[in-house]
């Protein structure tokens, strides 16, 4: 094997590898055909990209423009590695096997998935695309880490090609219940291309162990250690003469980055200049969301509408401000869903705004991270009423910007960080009276109250960060490994136990 790089990398590739969808830069073209690079979007570039940079690691994923190749570049402190699509597999790979058929059915059915056998074979050419890539990036024995539901078959596709590598695997979106899953055509070849990985990796204890009995039924995996309620080790699977890890990681935010950017004076003086752009109102009520319709943005719109009609709040002293990132615009889906949220803040805005004075300001676009932050600074209360959501960054980010110990969130209970903002308003976004009970009580609460539920939140999302989930993983992936006389950790490397969330499974 050959020394390892300063950056960790071999002279052949890179020793710590992600492999995601997307890179974390995106490639655009405007319409007189010229190109440019833009950071990506999401909440796993956000995540991931500072620690992997921090590494010197190497990013394999997808450009973002089908029909597009190129080579291996140097950005900063990462390499990074296209996988180039052609649009037809964008459109069944991505818009049609992830999108429509993994994406509701992971989501508890919220919309009913589609299940095409063309958009099923794309699906697998794909990650067999992936796995070339990931196997060309990673050095000898190298530890490659495989991100989310778009490439679940890449972890065994992977082994076949490397079996010198370490490979995680995690999912970012929930993993359904057992009875939701078996209806998925396909549902046995995904279970064992997530086997071939050394160690799985979920937000929620209860997904980690709706798939640990899926992978005996359907896999002939042997039972193990089971999976923990408290997160203090993963459970296990014996699969011929291979162990794997199977565990709880709750994903998180770079905190810290956060929390010194939102004292910032120039943040500080924006964060009071939204507030006069909207009139200084009493109250400040921010959604901050990708459009799509797990997040509950009609939910809340309706919770609002419905406690400005019953005269319970006054849109002359609270106001809404709803960001809404465009997401997958040509779906039909996402098209209709657009139209009936701008359909219901016009009515809202038609019976309660004034002139000059909306109701609900609503902004279907991308926010720079600088000004989402002052966002965040600005509002009295953050209300995040997703219908399903593997964990939710927005309500992590609203706490690490919240220095200041002010502000409320609402929260739903199906979103994953639900189990550890705990001093959070919980909602069960289906009961839209206790939507609009909590909301309620959110823009009545005093400052003592305030102050006490977020310095408990605070100290959760500053200690339970992004560095913090990335190392509770790789140290359970290597220490697996070398448990189970696998790939041994390297040299100089600590294998300690790693941390999970405390966790009600919803099975």
């Amino acid at each position: 094997m050959e020394e390892p790089h300063e950056n960790g990398a071999t002279a052949t590739g890179a020793g710590l590898v992600v492999v995601a969808n997307r890179l974390p830069v995106s490639l655009e073209r405007d319409a007189d055909g010229a190109e440019r690079w833009r950071r990506s979007p999401g909440g796993l570039v956000s995540a991931l990209e500072p620690f992997l940079r921090a590494h010197r690691g190497a990013w394999v994923g997808w450009p973002g423009v089908g029909g597009t190749t190129r080579g291996s570049w140097q950005d900063g402190e990462l390499l990074l590695h296209p996988v180039g699509l052609t649009v037809e597999e964008v459109d069944d790979f991505y818009e049609g096997f992830s999108n429509a058929t993994l994406w509701p059915l992971y989501h508890d059915v919220v919309m009913p998935p589609e299940y095409h056998r063309h958009w099923w074979e794309a699906y697998v050419h794909v990650n067999r695309k992936f796995a070339a890539a990931a196997a060309e990036a990673g050095g000898p024995g190298a530890t490659v880490w495989i991100q989310d539901y778009q490439l679940q078959l890449v972890p065994a596709m992977l082994r076949d090609l490397r079996p010198d590598l370490r490979i995680g695997f995690f999912l970012h979106i929930p993993f359904p219940p057992v009875e939701l899953f078996m209806r998925l055509p396909w549902r046995t070849e995904i279970v064992q291309g997530l086997l071939g990985a050394d160690l799985i990796g979920f937000h929620r204890p209860g997904g980690a162990r709706n798939f640990q009995w899926l992978a005996r039924t359907l896999a002939e995996a042997e039972a193990g250690r089971p999976v923990s309620d408290v997160g203090d080790e993963p459970g296990r699977l014996t699969v011929g003469d291979r162990t794997v890890g199977v565990g709880a990681f709750p994903i998180s935010i770079d905190a810290a980055e956060l929390d010194s950017l939102a004292r910032r004076p120039d943040i500080e003086r924006r964060a009071r200049r939204i507030r006069a752009d909207l009139g200084n109102p009493r109250k400040i009520v921010l959604g901050v969301d990708r459009l799509d319709y797990t997040k509950g943005i009609d939910i809340r719109l309706r919770a609002l509408h419905e406690l400005l009609a019953e005269g319970r709040i006054s849109a002359r002293d609270t106001t809404m401000v709803q960001i809404a990132t465009p997401s997958r615009e040509r779906v039909e889906h996402y098209i209709r869903m657009r139209e009936d949220i701008e359909r219901a803040v016009g009515r809202m805005n038609g019976e309660f705004g004034r002139v000059g004075h909306p109701a609900v300001h609503y902004l279907h676009t991308s926010v720079g991270r600088e000004e989402l932050a002052a966002f965040y600074r600005a509002a009295d209360v953050m209300l995040v009423t997703p219908l399903r959501d593997g964990m939710n960054l927005v309500c992590k980010e609203y706490v690490a910007c919240r220095h200041d110990l002010g502000g409320a969130l609402v929260l739903s209970e199906f979103a994953g960080a639900a189990a550890e903002l705990t001093d959070a308003l919980q909602v069960n976004p289906y009961h839209l009276e206790e939507v609009k009970s909590q909301l309620a009580r959110a823009l009545e609460m005093g400052p003592a109250e305030a102050r006490h539920r977020m310095t408990a939140m605070r100290g959760h999302v500053l200690t339970h960060d992004v560095s913090h989930w990335a190392r509770s993983f790789l140290t359970a992936l290597r220490g697996g490994a070398a448990a189970q006389g696998g790939v041994p950790a390297q040299a100089g490397e600590t294998v300690g136990e790693p941390v999970g969330a405390a966790d009600r499974a919803l099975t």
